[in-house]
């Protein structure tokens, strides 16, 4: 989805993230790369995903939405996370600043 798409879209629907935006925001490694990695390489336990250019080890904050990713896999369902980058990347801020996850990958 575009940004432009984003603005547009209703306030009901949250806005997901593309295959493109990054899940791990330390590494850079976006929804594609993890989505690819694990349909190429079913890790049997979430954690092997930081086998994929490092997903989850620096900060950590991206961990809890990597084990939604791999149950979401493991589920047989499309891995997709329902939060705009935007509210991705602002709330990973306050999470390097408090240590609070905020809610991390519950919705």
């Amino acid at each position: 989805m575009t940004n432009a798409a984003r603005s547009e879209a209703p306030a009901a629907y949250p806005a997901a993230m593309d295959p493109d935006d990054h899940v791990c925001l330390c590494f850079h490694v976006s929804l594609r790369k993890i989505a690819n990695f694990v349909a190429r390489e079913k890790p049997t336990v979430a954690s092997q995903i930081s086998e994929c250019l490092g997903a989850g080890t620096g900060c950590q904050w991206c961990v809890p939405f990597l084990k939604k990713l791999h149950q979401l896999h493991l589920d047989g369902k499309p891995m997709d996370l329902p939060v705009s980058p935007e509210e991705y990347a602002s709330r990973r801020s306050r999470y390097r600043k408090t240590g609070d996850r905020d809610g991390a990958a519950t919705e």
